[in-house]
């Protein structure tokens, strides 16, 4: 009876309140993401306090942090929530037009820059009442967790073996070139192997000690190094970097491409042969026949292809 009692004190809205305040480790940064006043979300928080006995947040220095109670019951709370969503939304159809549905995305920088505005554009006018979070994605993000645990939907990047674990769909693949500012001696010379090796390089900045990315990988795998002067951890701003310099930015064509218009930069090839960077979504088991996680990843899938060059999809083909 005591456990019958407890259990009825117990509501989808409070779990939700619960995994969102855990994950979050702050009560106002849960609230922005519930929607829900800072009030609420603490009252709230009293009431699964009481039920847990158990303080569940508590204070360390400037931030919070979950306690070991607290720590064990985010996977739990995690399963009920994907659960109730897959059985209340995906029993029926998804209706994008209606639906009141929260997507989340974890997505590299290295992609075309307008893949993302595109992406949300396109699922903000045909879901109007759905919400979607963006999430960077970091060589050493755990995303194979995130992706088991619901807390994402799709991850979308590029991997020369994607992993065999998880679900994938193949999006697009990009030739690997180089952008140079149109000042750049290249322009006029050209280069060869050693030229472009000992040229100065911008690379992103490594995620941990030693991660390299897959031109340094692919480099390595020949006994090659190029000469890297400068690195920056925000990719999309790189261009900007190259069109006042002599640094030398090698990565895909598609994404070099929406830079020559605005900026004072040009693409040559690069005299290094690299295999094509091809670019996937994945997406976990547990979400592989939800109606709303199809409609999610058929969005990715047209955005991708809006945004192809005619010229990769024939060597693509």
């Amino acid at each position: 009876m005591k456990y019958l009692s407890m259990f009825d004190r117990i509501d989808l809205h409070l779990i939700r309140v619960l995994h969102t305040v855990l994950t979050e480790r702050s009560v106002s940064r849960a609230a922005l993401r519930l929607g829900m006043h800072q009030p609420a979300v603490s009252a709230s928080l009293k009431r699964l306090r009481e039920l847990a006995g158990d303080p569940l947040l508590v204070r360390s220095g400037a931030s919070m942090v979950p306690t070991v109670a607290a720590l064990r019951m985010i996977e739990p709370a995690a399963n009920i929530l994907r659960s109730a969503e897959v059985m209340f939304s995906d029993a029926r159809s998804f209706d994008p037009a209606t639906a009141n549905h929260g997507f989340s995305i974890a997505a590299s920088d290295y992609l075309d820059p307008m893949f993302l505005p595109q992406l949300v554009t396109q699922i903000k006018a045909q879901a109007p009442h759905c919400t979607i979070e963006i999430h960077p994605l970091s060589a050493n993000a755990d995303y194979r967790n995130h992706l088991a645990q619901g807390e994402i939907d799709v991850v979308i990047g590029n991997w020369p073996k994607p992993p065999e674990d998880l679900h994938l769909g193949r999006l697009f693949g990009d030739e690997v070139v180089c952008l140079v500012a149109r000042h750049h001696p290249a322009v006029r010379r050209g280069w060869d192997v050693d030229a472009w090796l000992a040229a100065e390089h911008i690379a992103p900045t490594p995620t941990h000690p030693g991660a390299r990315g897959f031109i340094d990988d692919h480099l390595a795998d020949q006994g090659l190094t190029r000469n890297i002067t400068a690195r920056c951890p925000h990719f999309g701003l790189i261009p900007a970097m190259v069109a006042g310099s002599l640094l030398v930015l090698t990565t895909g064509r598609q994404y070099c491409d929406r830079f020559t218009a605005t900026l004072p930069v040009q693409i040559l090839p690069c005299p290094v042969s690299f295999p094509r960077m091809m670019y996937y979504q994945l997406w976990h088991e547990r979400t592989h026949a939800s109606n709303a996680g199809r409609w999610l990843r058929e969005q990715v899938k047209s955005v991708a292809a809006s945004l192809r060059r005619p010229e990769a999809e024939v060597a693509a083909a």
